[in-house]
């Protein structure tokens, strides 16, 4: 038997379940119902999701993000161990408490780079075309077991500590999800082709460095819209990168698009919507601002996006600079 990313989807589905559940009985939370529902949902999508039409997906998503819009996702009360068992634990593991951390990317490289020699009678013994996948699912469940072991808890425990850090996070943990399909929303939409519409028509191409601002600083703010440099790089690429820097100023397409990427990096470090970049380890501190991270990012950010921009107009000079040479030393020996 194939073990499938789907039966990891299955195991994900359940754990949001069995949350779901727990939030629904929680009587310290004043938004148990709409926060329940929130979380049943979500859970849908990983349990039937695939045998749902995608309208009813779509319904479910837009009911998710309509509730974590009006607030309704919340947080119960959970009993966590005083600072004296935090201490104790920690001194009896020591080191040990790595372990189960190191083992998840281990398992995944693995399993990865064995995947074509683990078989069973010419059966996969993994899924094919998710391998990494399902080498980092597999980890994940190696991981946990190891975790048991070394604190001599039971799964049960696994679970509360699942639920009390799904409660920290809220609906950001969503987000990486639901930014993945409004990628898809905006590629579909053609906003690449609107995209260059509009910046030939009302911004003057004919400046390089007009271009490559254009270009650069393009990148870094749909990065802050879509919260996902990945998700803005087709967008821009396809609507300003391609058809004017290389098109037109016979640019290097691999610089392009590492440049490119890198600014759509620093988009990201300023913007709420890369919750796991800014969000995240914001409620995993549990610090009082959550947009601390950000503050923190911003002259980073900044610093590197002036410099992206500096570096792409210099390269694109040298190359041309380059190419006029090189017709010159054809054309004085031949």
């Amino acid at each position: 038997m194939t073990l499938s990313i789907q039966y990891l989807y299955y195991l994900v589905g359940a754990v949001l379940a069995l949350t779901a559940i727990a939030t629904f009985s929680d009587r310290s939370n004043p938004k148990r119902v709409s926060s329940g529902l929130f979380w049943g949902l979500y859970a849908l999508v990983f349990l039937v999701g695939d045998q749902l039409p995608p309208l009813w997906v779509g319904v479910g998503a837009v009911a998710m993000a309509l509730i974590a819009g009006f607030g309704g996702v919340a947080g119960g009360q959970h009993k966590s161990p005083s600072v004296a068992e935090y201490a104790a634990s920690a001194k009896r593991l020591g080191n040990k408490l790595f372990a189960p951390a190191l083992a998840i990317p281990l398992v995944t490289m693995i399993g990865t780079l064995s995947a074509k020699h683990l078989s069973v009678g010419g059966v996969p013994l993994l899924d094919p075309k998710n391998t990494t996948l399902v080498s980092l699912g597999v980890g994940c469940v190696l991981s946990l077991a190891l975790v048991c072991w070394l604190t001599r808890e039971t799964p049960a425990q696994g679970m509360r500590e699942s639920r009390r850090l799904t409660d920290a996070l809220g609906w950001a943990l969503v987000l990486p999800q639901m930014l993945g399909m409004l990628g898809l929303v905006f590629s579909d939409a053609g906003v690449g082709k609107a995209v260059a519409y509009v910046t030939t028509t009302y911004i003057n191409m004919d400046l390089r460095f007009v271009a490559v601002a254009v270009y650069v600083i393009g990148m870094a703010l749909f990065t802050i819209i879509m919260g996902n440099g990945f998700a803005a790089f087709p967008v821009m690429t396809g609507g300003v990168g391609v058809p004017v820097l290389v098109g037109v100023y016979h640019g290097d397409p691999a610089v392009m698009a590492a440049i490119g990427m890198l600014s759509g990096y620093c988009g990201t470090l300023l913007t709420p919507m890369a919750a796991n970049f800014n969000i995240v380890p914001a409620a995993l501190l549990e610090l009082p601002d959550k947009n601390a991270v950000i503050r923190a990012q911003v002259p980073t950010a900044l610093a590197l996006l002036w410099h992206r921009r500096k570096l792409k107009v210099q390269h694109n000079l040298a190359r041309k600079v380059r190419r006029i040479d090189s017709r010159d030393t054809r054309r004085l020996f031949s």
